[in-house]
Formats: structure tokens, C-alpha cells, sequence
């Protein structure tokens, strides 16, 4: 073979290489482009799916409704009879109250119009909430807060797959020492999902396991690390302490928290905002996941949440899959609890 000809194929293999190496390490330069991504509309689910998914909270707030809507005369107790099927799905006493003050103060001619109206004032009422991630640093920090049982580890994969998917490496420090072999659960997930994990043995300090989470994350590049916590409330005063400690050390390592993301299960219903609340006061949450909403016939609970709370719903988990962890969107969910 001539010297020239193996000289031009040794420099198209080296081009070669070179640009799959780009392809293969390459990563976007914001994850916040990456998780909004992961949020577009093909990452989420229609209307019309999620109405499936929720069937137990739509078959219930539909039912109630229809007996509201289908009578003749808009008086005391037609009003009454809309704020108790609010309240029968969990939107709060008052929420549900606020509700239906505003439909009835546009004085709707018509059962049908009160109905449209309704829909409109409750979209109104998720609306206008900040509900993307906002991951900022190098790497981003999420803690994962909430009681045990509520569905936080399964979540904290989930979440991890979306953001894997998005093309953000993701890893997990599994800082809830307290619970008996809950890292060896949160490795299961992370082993499925395929991401990294950096745990401590049980009784461990749980800041000091969050502090090696983040140091590997730096070693090993990673665009994100998402810190679970213990989920103990019978000794808040302890609780307090131990989260307080996990952000100063975390802080000291990174500047910043980018979340603290609270997970509730939706079907405790309005049970779980007392202990939100108790969370919200330890941690600074800044968002909410709400785990199993298909699982409830109350699926107001969201309204419910974000009027006491005042901190938005982000995510919303439909099933037991690995992808049905989604983004919360208030117009697809009111479409699907209330109908278009």
C-alpha cells in the first residue's frame, strides 16, 4: 500500500474517533435545557391518558358533580351541594369554599355555565406557579425529603431516570442512615436505573454521607446529585437538627441547594399536609412530588396542597413504572379530573 494512502486513512480514523468521542462525552451546557427537555410535551402525558391513570378520582369528583350539575334550580342548596363534592375530593375546606364563591359571583345562567366556570377557577387556582427544576450548579444538589412510606425512594430513581434520559449523569447519596436497609433499597433502584450511589453504613452521620455524595460527584463529573434523607417524625427537634446539619455541610461544598423536594403520598390525602408542613418548617422545601395519585379517589388533594403549603407540585407519580413519574401540568390534570 502506498505511504500516502495509509497516511490519509490513518488521518480519516483519527478524524473518526475523534468526532465519536465528541458525540459519546458530549453534554449539553445547562442542565436547566436538559430538564426542560425531559418536560416537553412528548416527556408528558395527555390529558386524555392521565384521565385514565386518575379514574378513581375522576369516577368520584364526576359522579358528584353530575348530581350538582344535572339539577334544575341554581339555588342555596345547588351552591352547597358543589362545595361538598369539592371537599369530597379533597380540595380543602378552603379552597373549596374560595372556589365556588368566584363561580358563583359571575352568576353562570346555567348549571352547564357554572360547570365551564368551575373548571376555569380551579385551573386558575394551580396556575401561575413556578413547577420546572432549576439546577444550577456544578454539580446541581437536590435533597429528597418525607416520611417513610411515602414512596421517596422509588421517586428518587424515578427522578433520576427522567434526568438520566435527559442526558444528565445523575448520582445518589443515600443519607437516610436511620432506617434499616434503606441504602440497600435505594442501591436496588440505582442499580436499575443505572446510575451511581455512594452510601454509608447503617447509624452512620447522615451529613457526613451527603458530603462524600457530593465529593464523588465532583470526581466523577456528575451534572447532578440527589440526596436522600431520613424520614423520621417522632423526634422533629432531632429531624430539624440532622437536616439543618446535611444543608451547612452540602452548602460548604457546593454554595447551594438547587431543591428540596418534599415527597407526599397522595393517598393520605389531606393527613399528609400536617406532616408537609412540619418539613416545610425544617427544610425549606421548594417543591412538591406527590407519589400514587392513581392510587387515590381524591385527587383535590393537589389543590389542597399547593393553598396550604403555597409551594407547587412538580411531580406527580400515575403509576408503577419507571416512566410514570411526570411532570405536573395544571391544565392536562383539570382536563382529566374535570373534563375538558
Amino acid at each position: 500500500m502506498p505511504a500516502e494512502l495509509l497516511i490519509a486513512l490513518i488521518v480519516v480514523a483519527v478524524v473518526a474517533v475523534g468526532i465519536i468521542g465528541f458525540v459519546v462525552t458530549r453534554r449539553p451546557s445547562s442542565i436547566e435545557r436538559e430538564v426542560a427537555q425531559a418536560r416537553s410535551p412528548s416527556a408528558t402525558v395527555g390529558a386524555p391518558e392521565l384521565g385514565n391513570r386518575l379514574s378513581k378520582s375522576r369516577t368520584a369528583i364526576g359522579g358528584a358533580l353530575k348530581g350538582v350539575f344535572s339539577r334544575q334550580a341554581m339555588d342555596e342548596d345547588f351552591w352547597n351541594s358543589l362545595e361538598e363534592a369539592l371537599i369530597g375530593s379533597d380540595v380543602g375546606v378552603t379552597a373549596a369554599a374560595s372556589i365556588v364563591a368566584r363561580v358563583r359571583s359571575a352568576n353562570p345562567g346555567t348549571p352547564d355555565g357554572a360547570r365551564q366556570l368551575l373548571h376555569h377557577e380551579v385551573l386558575a387556582t394551580l396556575s401561575g406557579r413556578d413547577r420546572d427544576l432549576h439546577l444550577a450548579g456544578s454539580p446541581a444538589v437536590i435533597i429528597v425529603v418525607g416520611v417513610n412510606g411515602t414512596g421517596k425512594t422509588t421517586s428518587i430513581a424515578k427522578l433520576a431516570k427522567r434526568l438520566d434520559d435527559a442526558g444528565s449523569s445523575t448520582l445518589l447519596g443515600a443519607a437516610d442512615t436511620f432506617r434499616a436497609a434503606a441504602d440497600t433499597q435505594l442501591k436496588a433502584w440505582a442499580d436499575r436505573v443505572g446510575v451511581d450511589i455512594v452510601s454509608g453504613q447503617e447509624g452512620a452521620d447522615p451529613a457526613s454521607v451527603a458530603y462524600d455524595a457530593v465529593a464523588a460527584s465532583k470526581a466523577r463529573h456528575k451534572d447532578v446529585v440527589m440526596i436522600d434523607t431520613a424520614g423520621r417524625l417522632h423526634s422533629k427537634k432531632n429531624l430539624m437538627a440532622e437536616l439543618a446539619k446535611i444543608r451547612r455541610v452540602v452548602e460548604r461544598e457546593t454554595g447551594d441547594i438547587d431543591e428540596v423536594l418534599l415527597v407526599l403520598d397522595a393517598t393520605a390525602g389531606q393527613n399528609g399536609i400536617a406532616q408537609a408542613k412540619q418539613f416545610q418548617e425544617t427544610a425549606g422545601v421548594t417543591g412538591i412530588v406527590l407519589s400514587k395519585l392513581d392510587g387515590t379517589a381524591k385527587g383535590g388533594v393537589v389543590v389542597a396542597i399547593e393553598q396550604e403549603l403555597g409551594v407547587p407540585v412538580k411531580f406527580i407519580g400515575i403509576g408503577e413504572g419507571m416512566d410514570d413519574m411526570i411532570p405536573f401540568e395544571p391544565a392536562a390534570f383539570v382536563d382529566a379530573l374535570l373534563g375538558p
